[in-house]
């Protein structure tokens, strides 16, 4: 039986002011493979990034294991190769990380950057969620269970993130774009998530389990 987050990671620090740290070269995660995406810009002066946006992904939806979705980040996707590409060929996103089933991680836009991942969003009465925040695609389809190595990964990229920028909030993609976006879903372990972390309550979405 896998262990649970909650007994690999104890409670990291919440909110902590930006900072150098061995963990980061500039906004690149040291850990991560890095890929860059053309699909960035710059940060509005001033902004606090003190958001991480949960998502999920993968190309073709509920195929796992292929090169797609680091296609997709850097526009070099084929858009012919499976009929599910026309349905969105010629879009141009980002993730900032990206975590395979694994537990694999990437990264494609320096958290300093604001990378395109949001969209139309509002979340803790701040709209535009891509100026202030960090966007970590799961790979996955929304309502369907994600592995634990993925939790572990998610943790500590949190964990880590939490040491260079104020991470003060978690939410999913489904919270900043309700009615727009579905994911990562309602199989998404919120409260494993809250147990690794060590934060509280007031820091997630409000859902069943985090208390």
């Amino acid at each position: 039986m896998a262990t649970p987050p909650d007994k690999l990671h104890p409670p990291c620090a919440q909110g902590a002011a930006p900072g150098g740290s061995a963990l980061w070269t500039g906004g690149w995660y040291n850990f991560a493979r890095r890929l860059d995406s053309p699909n960035f810009g710059p940060r509005p002066e001033g902004a606090n990034i003190d958001l991480v946006v949960v998502h999920s992904i993968s190309l073709p939806p509920g195929c796992y294991g292929g090169d797609e979705v680091q296609r997709l980040f850097t526009n070099t996707l084929d858009w012919n190769a499976h009929p599910y590409f026309k349905s969105i060929e010629g879009m141009q996103v980002s993730s900032h990380f990206y975590i395979r089933r694994g537990g694999e991680l990437w990264q494609f836009v320096s958290g300093d950057n604001r990378a395109w991942h949001a969209g139309v969003s509002s979340w803790r009465g701040r709209s535009n969620c891509n100026d202030d925040s960090i966007g970590i695609e799961l790979e996955g389809v929304e309502g369907e269970p994600f592995e634990q190595a993925q939790y572990e990964a998610l943790v500590d990229l949190t964990c880590a993130l939490a040491q260079r920028y104020p991470i003060a909030h978690v939410a999913g993609h489904e919270h900043i774009a309700p009615g727009r976006k579905g994911d990562p879903g309602g199989a998404f372990d919120w409260a494993a998530l809250q147990r690794g972390l060590g934060w509280e309550r007031d820091a997630f979405p409000d859902v069943s389990g985090v208390t």
